[in-house]
């Protein structure tokens, strides 16, 4: 059988592998997040900023990439790809070059 000072060496050990637990799972940031609603908004505010402003520049570059490629294969003089393309150039040039465009 196990004494008392066996049963209290057991429970340590459960307590220590629970507070390990917590702190791995960020629990304390959890909490405070719970009991301070106004930072947890002021983060997450922030987090979507970056995401969105992330995906704003991410589109710009992939696109210009795009638009590059494009004149590249309308330079190679592809018959009709090279027509269909041109013509997509063109279109994107005369909205980017217009006056009520605000870029």
């Amino acid at each position: 059988m196990i004494g008392k000072k066996g049963i209290l060496e057991i429970i340590n050990k459960k307590l220590d592998t629970i507070s390990l637990n917590m702190e791995k799972f960020k629990l304390v940031d959890y909490v405070y997040y719970l009991e301070h609603p106004r930072a947890m908004l002021l983060s997450n505010f922030l987090g979507g900023l970056a995401r969105g402003f992330g995906m704003a520049i991410g589109f710009t570059v992939l696109g210009a990439v795009g638009l590059y490629l494009l004149q590249m294969v309308v330079r190679w003089k592809l018959p009709l790809i090279g027509e269909f393309i041109s013509d997509i150039v063109e279109i994107v040039q005369d909205n980017m070059n217009s006056p009520g465009n605000k870029l």
